[in-house]
């Protein structure tokens, strides 16, 4: 099997499984899904959906935010993991989408990585959510998923995977290719064991085709 014959097979299989994949982080705009994907690292969308709303009510624009304390916001986020680290890095996050970006969550790349907690991840979040471009955001799941299908080959590091998946799949179809693999990574094709039996892309997957099967 080609590389390419099994990025075409796995993703037509993604396609028919899951049309209308989407992220299950809840938002409403770009700031509440910023807010969202900053929370996230390291962290379960469940947990995160269960802060936000009261969260977001309280500081529900960059400049509402900006004004407050990081004990202020520390307050609503501390049942999330590294709360400490995550305060700071929303009130740095709304002091700037302030003060450089008339209080606009930007939709360039170079823009975002200025951002106070956004890293690479994070930006082709909302690169690829909010604003529909051709953007893959490489998570534990996307990474780990990735290499074990086959989709890539001894990746090094998640910039490596971003660039290998991009070079095969199709642009119009990376922004729900990034939610196809995270769904996947997660309630299929977990970490510890795998569930290969209900797995829709088993027969292109190089994990399985190279395993003892039950």
């Amino acid at each position: 099997m080609t590389i390419k014959e099994r990025y075409k097979g796995v993703l037509e299989r993604f396609a028919t499984a899951m049309p209308e994949a989407q992220t299950e982080l809840k938002y409403s705009d770009p700031f509440s899904l910023l807010v969202a994907v900053i929370l996230s690292a390291q962290c379960t969308d469940k947990r995160v959906n269960m802060i936000t709303p009261a969260l977001l009510e309280a500081f529900p624009t960059p400049k509402v935010m900006a004004a407050a304390s990081q004990d202020e916001i520390f307050e609503y986020i501390k049942s999330v993991s590294y709360p400490n680290n995550k305060a700071k890095s929303l009130l740095g996050m709304a002091k700037t989408l302030v003060s450089e970006y008339n209080s606009q969550v930007p939709d360039d790349m170079e823009s975002l990585l200025k951002i106070p907690g956004v890293g690479r991840k994070t930006a082709n979040v909302i690169l690829s959510v909010v604003f529909e471009k051709s953007a893959m955001a490489v998570d534990t799941h996307v990474f780990r998923v990735s290499e074990r299908i086959g989709l890539t080959t001894d990746s090094k590091n998640p910039l490596t995977t971003e660039r290998t998946l991009l070079k095969y799949i199709p642009e119009e179809i990376v922004p729900k290719a990034h939610h196809w693999l995270i769904l996947h990574g997660r309630y299929v094709c977990k970490a510890r064991k795998p569930d290969c039996l209900n797995c829709i892309v088993r027969d292109y997957c190089r994990f399985w085709s190279s395993s003892s099967k039950p």
